[in-house]
């Protein structure tokens, strides 16, 4: 501890003596030579660190035992672990059902009472998103999961140890309500503690916790009776506690609090020393510096507009209206009735696969799916990733459709079965990850846990409400009809998106910002190099 204190002012000092040798470098480098590293691409650090010299040397040493990377992945883990929690509880039901409804359990319920227990999940999932961006401005981003993961472990043990049926209720309530409680800081959370180069990857990976989760839920379920599993899954918000107590605190929340020099250490320890860094790390500050005046009066009225107002300017309804609808087409591309519905459309076309085995595959394949996912989404940019998701989501749900409706499935199994495996994968390649991922990006910052959570609470409400409707709609239309219905919201979700979603890859959370506020990015990479000069 006592060596922690004593590098902390040569931090800060060194941060200064950073900035003044980066404006100098400034003045120096034509504008051609600067510019890739505004725009966030990969820059080769080693020359930035021998220029710096023999004081980076010395300073450095403790954090070259971990890259940057190391270290937003291990900042990652946290909120990872807090979701893979999450995925156990949508995956859950599926397990707890067929044990209730088995003729000698000990907690005996109608069918009727099972759809209550289903849906009971998702229900307060939205209330919590909204509850968890009031949590995130006020408390922190960290805090804010440290202090979640508390009701959702009691969640679970209340799962584990429930004797009737109000207890389980109870237990899926608190469950689900903490669901949607973590989803906004995980997000947030994670897209301002990495760096543009990884922000997708690391978001991508609270898609694959979701899927992972799941998967976990319905083998340990498939092997173990539902108490053990419960106590099982307990388990995840505890390692998320774990992780979580080592980490710092989102530099960008503690310098919109005004805790500027607490945010600088933080963002040294995530981000290290390089010249992207630095450059961005000046934005940061300067703009918060801007915010907040010296003087004290002139601080306590620094938030000029009153919250409503903002809320009206094109900053926030530009990125909120993209992402609502962005949730809209997931999840009314029918992504979680079918996984619903898996069972029963693989007992009608599967040929005697058992449905528990099909379950699983399909887990496997959307866990596999959301690990290329990751990886896809350091390659290519969000926009196409996204519009050629959702294109072909669309074609193979109408085809899907035409074959149900029109074709003779028994005849060619494998057809059906190939275009659900197509479909899964399609849409866990871009439509499932991508509002998630977006949606930790594209607000600005002062309303970023507000942004966040008004989004992913519509992104429950849709996901209500595409579960508690499948059934209805698939007797309604047929699941021929169903599909081809899921289809052509997809197949129009892809031109809605070619033509709004805004490109986030590899940009800095500032520079997104600039853009949604339709100000221009050039003018800011100016402000920048103007700021980084003494």
């Amino acid at each position: 501890m006592h060596h922690h204190d004593e590098r902390t002012p040569l931090l800060a000092h060194h941060g200064e003596d950073q900035g003044a040798t980066m404006g100098k470098e400034h003045q120096a480098t034509p504008k051609h030579e600067v510019q890739p590293l505004v725009l966030g691409d990969k820059v080769d650090v080693v020359p930035a660190a021998t220029k710096a010299g023999k004081e980076k040397d010395d300073l450095g040493a403790p954090a070259k035992k971990f890259s940057p990377f190391v270290r937003q992945a291990f900042v990652a883990a946290g909120p990872v672990m807090a979701t893979v929690s999450s995925g156990m509880t949508t995956g859950y039901s599926a397990v707890l059902l067929p044990q209730l409804l088995h003729p000698n359990s000990t907690i005996p319920i109608t069918s009727n009472q099972a759809s209550w227990i289903a849906s009971m999940a998702p229900l307060p999932m939205a209330l919590g998103c909204l509850l968890a961006g009031l949590l995130l401005d006020r408390l922190g981003r960290r805090r804010s999961q440290l202090v979640i993961c508390v009701p959702f472990t009691v969640g679970w043990v209340l799962l584990a140890v429930a004797n009737d049926l109000p207890a389980i209720l109870g237990g899926r309530f608190l469950t689900g309500l903490c669901v949607g409680l973590v989803g906004p800081p995980s997000m947030i959370y994670i897209g301002e503690t990495a760096s543009p180069a990884h922000r997708g990857l690391l978001l991508a990976a609270i898609s694959l916790a979701v899927a992972v989760g799941i998967l976990v839920a319905h083998v340990l379920g498939s092997l173990l009776h539902w108490r053990l599993t419960a106590w099982l899954c307990a388990t995840a918000p505890i390692a998320c506690v774990a992780l979580l107590c080592p980490s710092p605190e989102s530099p960008v929340w503690l310098a919109a609090k005004g805790n500027l020099a607490e945010a600088t250490r933080a963002f040294r320890w995530l981000r290290g020393f390089d010249d992207a860094a630095t450059l961005e790390l000046h934005g940061l500050l300067s703009k918060h510096a801007v915010d907040q005046p010296t003087h004290p009066t002139a601080a306590a009225k620094a938030p000029t507009l009153p919250l409503w107002r903002q809320l009206l300017q094109r900053s926030f309804i530009k990125p909120f209206l993209i992402i609502t609808i962005f949730f809209f087409i997931m999840q009314f591309s029918g992504v979680n009735a079918v996984a619903f519905y898996t069972v029963s459309i693989m007992k009608d076309v599967g040929g005697g696969l058992d449905e528990y085995v099909a379950t699983i595959i399909l887990d496997v394949v959307r866990v596999l799916m959301s690990c290329v996912a990751c990886v896809l989404l350091r390659r290519t940019g969000r926009r196409p990733l996204a519009v050629l998701s959702a294109a072909v989501t669309g074609m193979s749900l109408l085809g899907l459709g035409a074959v149900l409706g029109f074709g003779d499935p028994a005849r060619y199994p494998w057809l059906p079965t190939s275009l659900l495996v197509l479909y899964i994968t399609a849409v866990s390649l871009g439509l499932v990850p991508l509002p998630w991922v977006m949606a930790g990006e594209v607000f600005p910052a002062n309303l970023r846990g507000l942004g966040g959570g008004a989004t992913s609470a519509f992104a429950f409400i849709y996901f209500f409400s595409v579960v508690k409707t499948g059934p209805e709609l698939f007797a309604a239309l047929t699941p021929a009809g169903a599909f081809a219905a899921y289809g052509a919201v997809a197949l129009g979700g892809s031109i809605f998106l070619l033509a709004f979603l805004p490109e986030t890859k590899n940009r800095t959370l500032q520079e997104i910002e600039e853009e949604m506020a339709g100000r221009h990015p050039g003018r800011l990479l100016r402000r920048k190099a103007e700021l980084a000069e003494p």
